[in-house]
């Protein structure tokens, strides 16, 4: 390559996850797929212990069984890159990373994802290096636990598109997005989910109960967007913000005082665009999707809904908005989803409804 960089092509928010008793793991491995979308010579992995509030021991790592380390040592709150990987991959190779823990490990650094290219495996013992996990020893998972970016390096040409968001995005239209970049003849476009259920913009909650439902804008966003050739995010948030207080006598951990107006909603994300203009990213914005027939719903939840989309739709401080709500959302005076494209939670999109959102990211953005 004449000239190349190091580019971005997955990535995870890290996020907390959910308190359980059986919350320490021992002589286990993880096992995560990951697909290529173009061509590169080397590899890095980040691990990130960001939630984490015990050290973590990576007693060994394997990449397709190519590369091993050992005894990496990650403090709370931080992370480590691993040293290059010199690995030639093609554009629609799959690499599997394998990480074993031998030593009792506190298992919350982690986000849940999902979609058709999100899963991963856990089996007993230490078996980076076998190319085929045991079938009897062996499970899968949507969680994703430290393994927060693989960077690649490729041609200068290539780049990453950030997917930034709550449960929507963490869910699997950044998965389908994906999929449309391999319709390329010849694919530039990697990318890169930043999502994870249950976060708010402008908060976060503060006991073990739901503390697995993430951090708030402030304490993400500068540890996740900035990304190794990205050059523009898309952000889809805020319906958590609106829909989860509901009332401290109904829940102590969810007071109304808790619920922003539709101005203080803007207010953090016209926060998100200053910091990614910072890294010099084009944004785009993503309109709240309906929320009609959800368990929390009412009118005043509605009107804040609408007034923040009516602002998505007119802002200038963007290079631009896709409307996911305009896309999914029936055409009633109290709009809810249409019904091929709500998932029956009337919260989260059917898998055509994912599809969809992904159909309606602009063919610029991607190719």
């Amino acid at each position: 390559m004449n000239t190349a960089k190091w580019v971005s092509i997955w990535g995870n928010a890290m996020s907390i996850a959910e308190h359980r008793p059986e919350g320490y793991a021992k002589d286990i491995t993880l096992r995560y797929p990951v697909y290529i979308p173009f061509s590169g010579e080397a590899l890095r992995f980040t691990f990130d212990n960001y939630c984490g509030k015990e050290p973590i021991v990576i007693s060994k790592a394997t990449v397709a069984v190519f590369f091993s380390s050992s005894d990496v040592t990650i403090l709370p709150k931080d992370f480590v890159v691993s040293d290059p990987v010199y690995l030639n991959v093609a554009a629609g190779d799959a690499v599997c990373i394998s990480i074993y823990f031998s030593k009792f490990t506190s298992m919350q650094s982690a986000v849940l994802i999902t979609g058709p290219l999100s899963k991963g495996f856990f089996s007993f013992g230490n078996q980076t290096a076998e190319p085929l996990l045991p079938i009897n020893e062996t499970k899968s998972t949507n969680w994703f636990y430290f393994l927060s970016n693989i960077e690649l390096f490729t041609s200068s040409e290539n780049h990453s598109v950030i997917c930034y968001g709550d449960s929507i995005t963490a869910q699997s239209w950044p998965d389908y997005l994906t999929l449309r970049t391999r319709e390329n003849t010849v694919n530039h476009t990697a990318i890169v989910r930043r999502a994870a259920s249950g976060t708010r913009i402008l908060r976060q909650y503060e006991c073990i109960t739901y503390d697995s439902y993430g951090l708030k804008g402030k304490n993400r966003f500068s540890h996740e967007a900035p990304v190794s050739g990205a050059d523009t995010i898309i952000i889809q948030q805020g319906i958590n913000d609106i829909i989860h207080p509901v009332g401290s006598n109904i829940n102590p951990f969810r007071p109304m005082s808790d619920l922003p107006t539709a101005a203080e909603l803007i207010d953090g994300l016209k926060w998100y665009i200053e910091e990614s203009r910072k890294l010099h990213y084009k944004v785009y914005l993503g309109t709240l999707l309906p929320i009609r027939g959800w368990r929390t719903f009412e009118p005043f939840r509605e009107e804040i809904r609408h007034n923040v989309n009516t602002w998505i739709r007119s802002s200038s401080e963007i290079d631009g908005f896709i409307d996911f709500d305009y896309i999914l959302r029936d055409d009633d005076e109290i709009p809810g989803f249409k019904k091929e494209y709500d998932s029956g939670d009337h919260l989260h999109p059917s898998s055509k409804g994912y599809r969809d959102m992904a159909l309606a990211v602009p063919k610029a953005l991607i190719y």
